[in-house]
């Protein structure tokens, strides 16, 4: 019997099963024959290597057997008519074959037999990693108009394990609701997207990307552009800000819309455009070569699509450049300002000794009556004919 000791997490002895384990080795100290075997990952169409050694052969065969317990090869013997299946190396050391074109079905426990008394085996397992189909995205119509509600689904599948699938707008990437499941040994993968769609989603490419380990330092993506159809706004842009006569002047109509609003209408007041020799349309830019005051009034610009119509309106209104008003005179300004803070300092002092004088004549006629009194009696009854004069003199308080 063997004695299954584990030296690390990568390495096993001979006898035990090497699903989570990459080598079989030979117990310490040299004592018997031990096949050698590694762990193998392969990409579903790929080629798998399984290589079986042995530290010490006295030219004991080797035989590699699959899942099924096939013999495949015994020796250079090939053993199972497959003609995926090739030998590489065969020696007393070493029993080396290759599968090619590798299917899922392939996946599983291969088997390395060292034929001595008893014979002794190491198992190595084949994960089979299945490639995950380009991406498509379901639920576009073209056009969409603005204001539906549509669903984008993105699907791949074939993928072992489940592949990552992922939304970007416009590169940035945005959550989808994602749902997974199971075809056999493999996954189909979906993630949804639900869209209120504007304006500004016209023109925006939604990439759907899917990420897998099979799909090395690279990814599969599916990109489609949404095309919006919406009713038409107008802008009107004017080269000068404020006309005077006899300018050059341009307006410009600009429509927004989709599908675009061309051509566009231009009106003025409400009717046609007078005098059209000096007023020259073309295309969407209505020009005055020479402004004067009978161009006064309200230009409009009118566009229209299948979806709606719209319109901007810009007010002309020409001045005479010899009649803007100058420059404001500072020196005037500043005279009027001197004039206005002398007048409130002179108010000030003639106000306050105006007070001043007559709080000095309260004071004296509130004793009037007291002086020559020779008692306190005498002095208020002097007082009190003094009040009888009191409509005679009038004192105010500010």
């Amino acid at each position: 019997d063997e004695t299954v000791q584990k030296i690390d997490r990568s390495i096993c002895f001979c006898g035990c099963d090497c699903l989570s384990h990459t080598f079989c080795l030979s117990p310490p100290g040299g004592q018997g024959q031990f096949p050698i075997v590694q762990n193998m990952t392969v990409t579903e169409g790929g080629i798998a290597n399984l290589t079986c050694r042995v530290e010490h052969n006295d030219n004991t065969s080797l035989q590699w057997s699959n899942p099924a317990q096939q013999t495949l090869f015994f020796g250079d013997k090939k053993a199972l008519r497959d003609n995926r299946i090739e030998l590489v190396r065969a020696t007393s050391q070493e029993l080396t074959i290759n599968i090619s074109e590798v299917t899922l079905a392939d996946e599983g426990m291969y088997t390395c037999s060292l034929f001595t008394m008893p014979v002794k085996t190491a198992k190595a397992f084949l994960t089979v990693l299945g490639m995950p189909k380009k991406p498509e995205i379901n639920g576009l119509t073209k056009p969409v108009l603005e204001g539906d509600q549509i669903t984008l689904t993105c699907v791949t599948s074939g993928s072992k394990p489940a592949a990552d699938v992922r939304w970007f707008k416009n590169e940035k990437e945005i959550k989808g609701a994602k749902e997974v499941n199971t075809s056999g040994k493999t996954f189909t993968v979906k993630s949804s997207l639900q869209l209120l769609v504007n304006r500004h989603d016209d023109g925006v490419a939604y990439t759907c990307r899917v990420d897998h380990v099979a799909l090395i330092a690279t990814h599969e993506e599916t990109t489609q552009v949404l095309e919006v159809h919406y009713a038409p706004y107008v802008e009107i842009k004017h080269s000068i800000p404020a006309p005077l006569e006899g300018q050059y002047l341009k307006l410009e109509c600009v429509p927004h819309g989709n599908p675009s609003p061309d051509p566009v209408l231009w009106t003025k007041d409400g009717g046609e455009l007078p005098d059209l020799d000096r007023v020259i349309v073309e295309g969407r830019e209505l020009t005055f070569m020479s402004l004067n005051k009978t161009d006064n009034g309200t230009y409009r610009c009118e566009a229209t699509n299948h979806l709606g119509t719209s319109h901007a309106e810009y007010k002309l209104v020409v001045k005479d450049p010899n009649a803007l008003p100058g420059p404001p005179d500072h020196a005037l300004i500043g005279g009027i300002v001197a004039v206005v803070v002398f007048a409130t300092l002179c108010l000030i002092i003639v106000l306050g000794r105006y007070l001043a004088r007559h709080k000095g004549t309260y004071l004296t006629n509130e004793a009037k009556g007291a002086d020559d009194a020779p008692d306190a009696d005498t002095a208020i009854i002097n007082a009190d004919g003094n009040h009888a004069h009191a409509e005679e003199k009038k004192e105010y308080f500010i």
